[in-house]
């Protein structure tokens, strides 16, 4: 019974390969590749597992207990196997076997631990190499040749023992995994002539960059690699007086078309520029890293030609001086379990991206790392979704998923904002918590040529310090810049969807606010489930809803009131005071309310189409509404209604 067991373990899954560092294997395939691959198709079940490593064991102990949970998977085959012909639960010679292969692995996932393992495949240690650890000599030749030997040999682990590490650009190979020890230190040489860039391909719009791609760790066109370890990489500050902002210098990790691709575990410290900059690469795991300083922690950008794809960042921690995590063109990407401290952005998409997932994050400020060049601490925006802001981009952000997320002291939770040649689909939000937010609204944004399609805010609390005054509610507002500005709204600024719903919604101040906590533009359709916030009794304005065509409010703090047109007056664009076919003209409505406050529908029929408006209205309140940006129908006389009242309206050709 143990050989038949043995044969089913051996034909169904192959054995470990003991040459890779903790968290690379948790596969069964001798093939590096094979085994890097399916990390990514590996089962949940597994991936479980990988995470219950207890702290101490040593990497052969990771793999004796995937060994192990292998054989548990082979007896439940064999159980599987014998359970037609007899009564497995009666034959004692099936238990005797299912104790001896338990006690057997146990065993030596004991010794293992006890002895720190052996392995089948002896790593590439760098000191055997020349690599002398002193932080004066400059170690890139002797790292290099370690590489190059790894690589000779098909791959497997480049191990850096305790030790500081001075090196120049370090060029990575297929295959091969940097394995930091404890105690060991790689860092960059201050001598910029040492670093090196990759050859980006030139539908890239960044190739026209240069040297601005250097950096200490270099891949280009791999598969199969992996940076892990407890050590540190350290960027050592190496900035260029000729490089961006006259002081920045090699990032830190430049990985460029890329795949298969791990980080894990490692610390990366005071980079010159990005802490890691990976550019269409797909397949990319960065998993438990710390980030200290340096400009953007985790930057990923594709290309409308090739995005970056299957991205996760998991259980990583980030101080950042510049955004925590950056980038455009992704596809599939989940961002989870991670702290997110910076003094920018905790998550900044300034392209499109599709199939993101944001969930389960801690994301504060002020910075703990200033910025670099401004020096400031406090932070920006939680998340800022703006496609096209900082250049130009074409293509879509869709099937957004943020959820579980905590924010505190940030400029605004959330700035979703799309420019021309961008369209947005559905973002969905799901049980935030945002306090301190000192700064902007929370907004959701088209300057494009499409509205945003469906934007759903669902169990979301933010508190506001508020203190908004009536000049600020008066603000004409302009299409952003990079980053989230004051807003005449406190709560919420809408412009340009077509569906946005606000399901139990918390919106608090602090401080009294005369702004309207609401501002919708152009919204066909507002659903407001059970939307509370704080009212300020001198605010002339509760919400201010323009150009919204339906509105549904179930168990929300405001009710739905019908004024009554007592007049209006229509107002021509043109000096002369005439109405041209197609031309632009306004107009103003009078309206009363009755006794009950509320959210008032004004309409204006003209040619038998409607212009709709909503406005809050007090009780008994007399208030001006005013319709922009109407345009006149065809030449001819038409008929122009506001409840009861009507007016001619004279257009000419």
């Amino acid at each position: 019974m143990l050989l038949r067991a043995y044969y089913v373990l051996k034909r169904t899954y192959e054995m470990p390969d003991f040459s890779r560092p903790c968290g690379t294997r948790n596969v069964f395939s001798p093939n590096p590749a094979l085994k890097r691959r399916a990390i990514f198709t590996m089962s949940l079940r597994d991936k479980a597992m990988a995470e219950s490593v207890p702290p101490g064991f040593s990497c052969n102990t990771y793999d004796a207990l995937n060994v192990y949970d292998v054989m548990n998977r082979t007896l439940a085959e064999t159980a599987r196997w014998r359970a037609p012909f007899v009564g497995l639960s009666r034959i004692s010679g099936f238990r005797l076997m299912t104790a001896t292969w338990t006690a057997l692995v146990m065993a030596w996932v004991s010794v293992q631990a006890a002895t720190g393992g052996v392995s089948s495949s002896p790593g590439f240690n760098i000191r055997d190499f020349g690599a002398a650890g002193d932080r004066t000599t400059l170690d890139t030749p002797a790292i290099q040749k370690a590489i190059e030997a790894c690589a000779t040999a098909g791959g497997g682990q480049v191990l850096f023992p305790p030790g500081q590490y001075l090196s120049g650009t370090l060029r990575l190979q297929s295959h091969v995994t940097l394995f930091f020890e404890a105690g060991a230190r790689l860092v960059g040489t201050t001598n910029l002539n040492l670093y090196q860039a990759p050859k980006l391909p030139d539908f890239m719009p960044e190739a026209k960059w240069g040297k601005w791609h250097r950096a200490l760790i270099l891949g280009d066109g791999l598969q199969d690699i992996a940076l892990a370890g407890p050590g540190v990489i350290d960027g050592n500050k190496v900035f260029d007086p000729t490089g961006e902002e006259r002081m920045r210098g090699p990032h830190t990790i430049v990985l460029v078309n890329c795949r298969q691709v791990l980080i894990r575990d490692v610390s990366i410290v005071d980079s010159a520029n990005y802490a890691a900059f990976l550019q269409i690469s797909d397949q990319v795991e960065i998993r438990n890293v710390k980030i200290t300083g340096g400009w953007d922690g985790v930057h990923f950008r594709g290309s409308p030609e090739r995005p970056c794809r299957d991205i996760r960042i998991i259980g990583c921690q980030f101080y950042t001086g510049d955004d925590a995590i950056a980038g455009r063109y992704w596809e599939n990407t989940l961002i989870t379990d991670c702290i997110l401290n910076s003094s920018c952005n905790a998550v900044r998409v300034i392209g499109p991206a599709q199939h993101l997932i944001i969930q389960n994050c801690l994301i504060y400020g002020p910075g703990v790392e200033p910025h670099r060049s401004s020096k400031r601490t406090n932070m920006l925006a939680g998340i800022n979704l703006q496609p096209g802001a900082w250049d130009a981009t074409k293509g879509s952000l869709d099937d957004v998923l943020i959820s579980d997320i905590t924010m505190h002291n940030v400029t605004t939770p959330f700035h979703f904002s799309i420019k021309p040649g961008n369209t947005a689909g559905n973002i969905r939000v799901n049980r935030v918590t945002a306090t301190g937010v000192y700064r902007a609204a929370a907004s959701v944004e088209s300057w494009a040529e499409t509205p945003l399609t469906n934007v759903v805010f669902r169990d979301v609390t933010i508190e506001y310090t508020g203190g908004g005054t009536i000049e600020q509610a008066r603000a004409i507002v302009k299409s952003p810049g990079v980053d989230a500005r004051p807003l005449p709204a406190w709560g919420f600024y809408a412009r340009n969807v077509q569906n946005l719903e606000f399901d139990n919604v918390r919106l608090r101040c602090e401080k009294d606010d005369l702004r309207p906590v609401l501002i919708c533009d152009s919204v066909t359709r507002l659903m407001l489930e059970d939307f509370k916030f704080t009212r300020t009794a001198e605010a002339p304005d509760i919400l201010s809803l323009n150009e919204v065509a339906q509105v549904q409010v179930h168990g929300a703090d405001l009710a739905t009131v019908e004024p009554r047109c007592t007049e209006f007056k229509l107002v021509a664009a043109d000096a002369d005071g005439r109405f041209v076919a197609g031309r632009p003209f306004s107009a103003q409505a009078t309206v009363e309310n009755g006794e009950a406050a509320g959210l008032g529908r004004v309409v204006l029929r003209i040619a038998g189409q409607p212009a709709i408006r909503w406005v809050w209205l007090r009780s008994n309140e007399k208030k001006e509404v005013v319709f922009k940006g109407l345009l006149a129908p065809a030449a001819g006389t038409h008929p122009v209604q506001c409840g009861d009242q009507t007016r001619n309206l004279r257009v000419e050709p």
